[in-house]
């Protein structure tokens, strides 16, 4: 998954203070990719935050939990009646309406 912000409506704001420097850096570095400070700043951040938020793709079970996910993952499939019947069905790509 890529941290570039979608473009979508943007409504919330974000304020932050910083020194010169730091401001002149980012300006550079925006400049160097091709983008406004706003999307370098915005797309830094967003990378930062995946890298800080590992628990949104990892998960961690104690040893019981463990056992319940293993458990669940080796159990044999369950039945759906209404779902069988409807992979049987002729797809739409299936049909033919050439006569």
């Amino acid at each position: 998954m890529s941290a570039r912000p979608k473009r979508q409506n943007r409504t919330e704001k974000l304020d932050l203070r910083l020194s010169p420097e730091a401001k002149r850096k980012l300006q550079l570095a925006a400049e160097a990719s091709q983008q406004t400070v706003t999307e370098f700043v915005l797309e830094s951040a967003l990378l930062r935050a995946e890298d800080r938020l590992p628990d949104r793709r990892h998960f961690y079970l104690d040893a019981e939990q463990w056992s319940a996910f293993q458990k669940a993952l080796d159990a044999p499939p369950q039945e759906h009646p209404r779902l069988k019947r409807l992979l049987q069905e002729p797809s739409i790509f299936d049909r033919s309406d050439d006569k």
